[in-house]
């Protein structure tokens, strides 16, 4: 039985401080701490967590189907058993697809996603990867993993195949993230670098345990966080903000498989509600009507400087963050010795005097 994932503790170490530490320790911790609240306040703001299970796919996926009851609907080559839903077999070119069918209106949320990709294929003869959606349209099949292109929210790829031949500075699997109006083409020759926030490339092939990804969005900042080795370790992916979505989308999670194929499972999606204090101004306006954008971007393509598509513009990680606050500290310390020196110097000179 795979163990319940708790949102809250993705960075929360447990330390205990005893009087007789050392100061140079204490400094230390003291260090230590700052790094991981400042990570902390960028992924869970200290909120609590709520499972939304209208948003939930969960064992034995009780309310899938096509009755007018049902929480959610699928499509194409989808195939839904007791222990975990198939969205394309190990065969070519199979499209599928499952969507939520309650919009979801909640302002802060965060998905865990429970999956395995696995296959015959070897030698990197296998593809083509799955996508998790957030949207305005559902059901829409076409050419972005079994969606539809120029989409209309948040989308998380899940691509195992390259196929961009140039872009050899990554490796596959890559997951990555993009935020659409409904006027940009993903770009399936070049893998989607000209349109992505940022990725990670990761071994999720083959597992012989769970993986699983978590996407959360909180007051406008998107993170995207892989657990692949099943120890409860987090490991950040994508942390961006500026991020501007929508009430009333729907999730869903879609598959395509082409020349070359691989099973994608989906074991669990389960939406948690986070707790956040919004400003008056933020609470009063009508969220349903927000377009999906990144603010600090004018254009995904607008911020390509490198000739391979790079982004190199993003925001400061926690650890960047920890080596800033340990210069201040450093120089503070120094400026208090280097004070110190002085201020002995002078006491020493004065001494002379009487």
């Amino acid at each position: 039985m795979a163990r319940e994932r708790s949102p809250a503790l993705w960075l929360h170490p447990q330390t205990s401080v005893t009087h007789k530490m050392p100061v140079c320790h204490r400094i230390l911790l003291l260090l230590w701490l700052l790094h991981f609240s400042c990570v902390s306040s960028d992924i869970t703001d200290g909120n609590a967590e709520h499972l939304k299970r209208e948003h939930s796919l969960i064992k034995p996926y009780q309310g899938v189907g096509t009755s007018p009851s049902s929480q959610w609907d699928f499509w194409g080559s989808t195939l839904v058993t007791s222990q975990y839903v198939r969205l394309t077999p190990d065969e070519r070119s199979k499209q599928g697809s499952i969507w939520n069918t309650v919009p979801c209106h909640l302002k802060d949320w965060e998905m865990h996603v429970q999956f395995k990709i696995h296959g015959s294929g070897k030698n990197l003869l296998h593809g083509d990867g799955f996508a998790i959606w957030y949207t305005k349209d559902r059901l829409h099949t076409g050419p972005v993993f079994g969606n539809q292109d120029h989409f209309v929210g948040l989308a998380i790829f899940v691509d195992t195949f390259r196929n961009d031949l140039q872009g050899m500075d990554r490796s596959f699997p890559y997951i990555s993230a993009m935020v659409n109006n409904g006027s940009l083409p993903y770009d399936h020759g070049k893998d989607g670098r000209s349109t992505e926030l940022g990725g990670c490339s990761v071994e999720i092939r083959n597992k012989d345990h769970d993986t699983y990804l978590a996407i959360r969005y909180s007051k406008g900042r998107l993170t995207i966080m892989i657990d692949v080795d099943d120890r409860n370790d987090w490991k950040e992916c994508i942390d961006f903000g500026g991020v501007r979505l929508p009430t009333g989308y729907y999730f869903g999670a879609s598959a395509a498989t082409g020349d070359l194929s691989d099973n994608h499972d989906i074991i669990s999606m389960k939406m948690y509600q986070l707790m956040v204090e919004h400003s008056p101004e933020e609470d009063s306006q009508d969220w349903t009507k927000i377009e999906p954008s990144v603010s600090l971007l004018k254009s995904p393509k607008d911020n390509i400087d490198d000739p391979t598509g790079n982004f190199r513009s993003t925001p400061l990680t926690g650890w960047k963050v920890f080596l800033l606050l340990l210069c201040a500290l450093l120089g503070i310390v120094v400026c208090g010795v280097v004070g110190a020196v002085v201020f002995q110097k002078r006491q020493e000179r004065n001494k002379r005097f009487y």
